[in-house]
């Protein structure tokens, strides 16, 4: 009798702390895994935002390079796309399997927006395709429906979605216009335009819906070039103002086309969205893949890419300059104004700092919870 008495109370222990864990869930408080604080963010200081499993976004002090905040999101996690507002005070994150844009107060992680694409027989989903225009006002959000019929499923025409960001939780499009398929990634230029990176990058119109090619890429008319590859996951908010895209191409010697003696090339596409100016331009020869690139704040002749390695290019000279080794693969690469340091996150549960001149590892901020998958690592100064 003594022993079923020892065993009865850690039964009783278990069953009161299931009972209070359901208490709490029906109450609706949820919180984050990492600490969720109500101060405010302090006016010129640098962060960055991440987001990782479950569904939650972290707040990083990139003067002290640790963790400052996190702030639960609701629904399921996935992909992690953010964009920064115009007034650095809300984070827009695109989440519950693609299919639902939340916007969180980073001072206080209220949420001050929210949309969900899918109703009825009708799921659309947003591959990572959104951006905030440069007054805040308006959130542009590509939708991809389909109709999901009892026994088929049938693809609908896509279309980009407009929506007023004052209309707050329930948000609905305020406008719709057709738009071309296959865009992943975008961004607004500083004169309005809306650029979508698809088979080619076009600008758009957001008043009329009209959109035409601002920087050919499956299309471009380069001699003795071969059609490029890009990957477009990642729409990055550089402290440069460039929308860039990766790719990858080769360059015969002459009109043969023998991919034997081909130049194997890697390059960017580049919209600079203070003025609208766009190029093409090769950097260096191909000596692994990466997921994401960016240009140096401090020097455009620079250019680093990652995924299983943090490499620097000159650019001018075509050539890879140095490369660091990594503990992880990381799919995202961010880099803070003045230039000094980069910032790796993506894939696992930490972002790496390396010095952006020596490429040094200047240390990792471990982030409670899960993975960040692909979610979008975004820096900005309040």
């Amino acid at each position: 009798m003594k022993n079923k008495n020892k065993m009865r109370k850690p039964l009783r222990s278990l069953i009161a702390g299931i009972s209070m864990a359901g208490t709490v869930l029906l109450s609706g408080v949820v919180q984050a895994d990492g600490p969720a604080t109500d101060t405010p963010l302090v006016k010129g200081q640098e962060y960055m935002v991440v987001a990782n499993y479950p569904n939650q976004i972290h707040v990083l002090d990139l003067q002290t390079d640790k963790l400052l905040k996190s702030c639960k999101v609701p629904g399921a996690y996935g992909p992690g796309v953010l964009q920064v507002a115009p007034d650095k005070k809300t984070v827009y994150m695109l989440t519950n399997h693609y299919e639902d844009v939340y916007g969180i107060n980073v001072d206080d992680c209220s949420i001050s927006f929210h949309t969900t694409f899918s109703e009825k027989n009708i799921r659309t989903k947003s591959l990572f395709s959104m951006a905030v225009s440069r007054d805040g006002k308006e959130l542009y959000v590509m939708h991809n429906p389909t109709q999901m019929n009892k026994d088929h499923y049938r693809v609908q025409d896509t279309y980009l979605a407009v929506y007023n960001t004052a209309d707050g939780k329930g948000a609905k499009p305020v406008r719709t216009f057709p738009a071309p398929r296959q865009v992943t990634v975008m961004a607004t230029g500083k004169d309005g335009s809306l650029y979508m990176a698809g088979a080619d990058i076009y600008k758009m119109d957001v008043s009329t819906g009209k959109y035409d090619v601002a920087l050919p890429s499956r299309n471009w008319k380069r001699p003795l070039y071969v059609q490029p590859d890009v990957l477009n996951a990642w729409p990055i908010q550089t402290p440069s103002n460039d929308f860039t895209i990766l790719y990858t191409t080769a360059r015969f010697q002459d009109e043969k086309q023998d991919l034997a003696t081909a130049d194997w090339i890697y390059g960017y596409l580049n919209v600079d969205l203070e003025t609208g100016e766009t190029e093409t331009t090769d950097f260096g020869p191909i000596t692994e893949i990466y997921f994401t690139g960016m240009r140096s704040p401090k020097d455009p002749n620079l250019v680093y890419g990652v995924l299983n390695r943090l490499a620097k290019y000159d650019v001018k000279q075509q050539k890879l300059i140095k490369a660091a080794a990594l503990d992880h693969s990381y799919y995202c690469i961010a880099m803070n104004h003045d230039g000094s340091k980069v910032y790796l996150g993506g894939t696992f549960d930490d972002v790496a700092i390396y010095n952006a001149d020596s490429l040094e590892k200047l240390g990792n901020i471990k982030l409670p919870g899960g993975d960040m998958a692909i979610s979008t690592s975004q820096v900005f100064i309040r």
